[in-house]
């Protein structure tokens, strides 16, 4: 029996039942880490520290205070091509990693940053050093390589100094996490459902006289409450607020009849991330004309550009094909046309044709099994609304495949 909410039945107040099995997430777990010591492998490289913690997550399956990690370095890995998984855990939470069969070795973390160490950090950044270099040293013999996705300056010059060859690791990491197992799809389609769960409770929950931050509340309420993790951003902006685009969710009253856009950016269960944007108006009142311009058009982009993509493509091909933008628009694209997902946004980011693409475009191949983001944002500079939309695919031989069935607002179009 569903609660009762602003005098009526919520039409999604049921928790969703996991369907995902334990061998599945295990299966899943076994690919990533393969993934990271076959990059290691290409790249001529003994070992992976890691420090960011969605790359620790994709490496290890281990998450500890994540959001908090990223501004904090209290935990770290070390991944050997040939050799052990050994991670350091911030104090005391060794019992965390229970059941973890990724992980050979537990240590407690060395803090050396200011937060930690203070007056001491380079006396404990000399510890930390001293200890990542013993490892390399003893699992990879004279000469080894190091790649690094993160870590302060310092840090690295002490490895260096005692022998260690370091090397940038991030698009390592980046170039791992790029294909989808069969198993990874099954974890994120499952992150999607949640995502489309919150979504509903805000179309069923939103009314004319709630704040922006009220409506956004209920998607963080869902993810929670059916084992999701966070939301990077508060991407939810009402009327006048949704033009220029990237204005984060406040305490703006909204009004009945104005749009309403949201950009999900869910990290759901397991640490993978659903991005999904659609746009209605407050109250569900029926579009005025401008409106159902800008969201005919938003949609026209996100479906033409979807109809182009498939394994083989090219970066630089997709650009050229993709759907023009009106010169009206221009001025307030989206930052890009698309980009890759899975525990978070992922590489590629593929730039807009013209001046995006002479100066920070860059080549590739669209890969089967890349998940990506297809992007629109349309509104005029200077225009009172604007409509964001973005659908995330899976890319096949053919062609692509949704991942989200969430409905558009198909009797908006034109």
């Amino acid at each position: 029996m569903g609660f009762e909410t602003n005098g009526r039945h919520s039409l999604s107040a049921a928790p969703l039942r996991n369907p995902v099995k334990a061998q599945t997430l295990h299966a899943a777990r076994r690919y990533r880490l393969q993934r990271v010591r076959q990059q290691l492998i290409d790249r001529d490289c003994t070992a992976m520290l890691l420090y960011d913690p969605v790359n620790i997550r994709y490496a290890t399956d281990s998450s500890n205070m994540q959001v908090w990690t990223l501004h904090n370095y209290a935990r770290y890995a070390l991944v050997f091509t040939q050799g052990p998984v050994i991670l350091w855990e911030f104090h005391n939470c060794e019992h965390l990693l229970e059941g973890n069969d990724l992980i050979d070795e537990i240590r407690t973390a060395v803090s050396w940053s200011y937060f930690g160490a203070g007056s001491r950090m380079s006396e404990k950044a000399a510890v930390w050093a001293a200890e990542i270099a013993d490892l390399v040293r003893h699992h990879g013999g004279k000469g080894a390589r190091l790649a690094v996705d993160r870590a302060e300056f310092e840090g690295l010059a002490l490895l260096e100094r005692l022998g260690v060859e370091v090397v940038e690791g991030h698009s390592l990491m980046e170039d791992a996490r790029r294909i989808k197992s069969a198993d990874e799809l099954e974890l994120m389609r499952w992150t999607i459902k949640v995502c489309e769960q919150g979504i509903r409770r805000m179309h069923d929950e939103q009314r004319p006289g709630m704040t922006e931050n009220e409506l956004w509340a209920w998607l963080h309420f869902e993810n929670i409450r059916n084992g999701g993790e966070w939301i990077e951003t508060r991407l939810l902006a009402s009327g006048p607020r949704t033009n220029p685009w990237m204005q984060e969710s406040s305490d703006r009253v909204m009004q009945a009849g104005e749009i309403i856009s949201f950009d999900t950016d869910l990290i759901g269960p397991y640490g993978y991330c659903a991005d999904i944007s659609r746009a209605w108006t407050v109250g569900h009142v029926a579009p005025s004309a401008e409106q159902r311009r800008l969201y005919s058009l938003a949609h026209e982009q996100i479906h033409t550009n979807m109809a182009q993509l498939r394994a083989g493509l090219s970066y630089r091909d997709f650009t050229h094909r993709a759907w023009p933008i009106p010169a009206e628009f221009q001025h307030n694209r989206y930052c890009c046309l698309v980009h890759g997902v899975g525990l978070a946004d992922e590489f590629p980011a593929v730039a807009h044709a013209g001046h995006d693409w002479d100066s920070g475009g860059y080549d590739g191949l669209f890969e089967e099994n890349m998940v990506i983001c297809v992007e629109s944002y349309i509104g005029a500079r200077g225009g009172r609304e604007g409509i964001k939309l973005e659908q995330q695919v899976l890319i096949t031989a053919d062609g692509c495949e949704p991942l989200s069935s969430y409905p558009w607002q198909d009797d908006w179009l034109l």
